[in-house]
C-alpha cells in the first residue's frame, strides 16, 4: 500500500480524512501514483495534473522522504520506504506572495 498525505483542500474535494492509501501495481512513480490517486478519486483530475499535459500544477510540490521530487521524472523510481508505505508520499500546496 502505497500512503499519500494530500492538502487540506484537496482532502475536501475528494471527501477524505487524512491518509489516502492505494495499491499500485508495478514500479512506484510520481505518474503509477497519481494516476491510481485520480481512478479512485476521479473528483481530483486536473487538480494536481494538468488535463491534457499531465504536468504538475505550478503551486502543488511533491516530496518523499524529505526531498522534493517536484522536478524528477514522473516515471523515476521513488524510495523503496515510499513504495513499501513506511513513509508517505506528499502532495503539498506551495505558498506564494510578498
Amino acid at each position: 500500500m502505497i500512503r499519500i498525505v494530500l492538502p487540506h483542500h484537496l482532502r475536501t474535494l475528494a471527501r477524505v480524512d487524512g491518509e489516502v492509501t492505494i495499491e499500485i501495481e508495478g514500479q512506484a512513480t510520481q505518474r503509477a501514483i497519481l494516476d491510481a490517486l485520480e481512478a479512485r478519486y476521479p473528483v481530483l483530475q486536473g487538480t494536481i495534473r494538468d488535463h491534457g499535459t499531465l504536468k504538475r500544477r505550478p503551486y502543488l510540490r511533491f516530496y518523499a522522504c524529505e526531498e522534493d521530487w517536484s522536478h524528477a521524472a514522473p516515471d523515476a523510481p521513488l524510495p523503496a520506504s515510499v513504495a513499501a508505505g513506511v513513509e508517505p508520499f506528499l502532495v503539498i500546496g506551495a505558498m506564494a506572495g510578498g
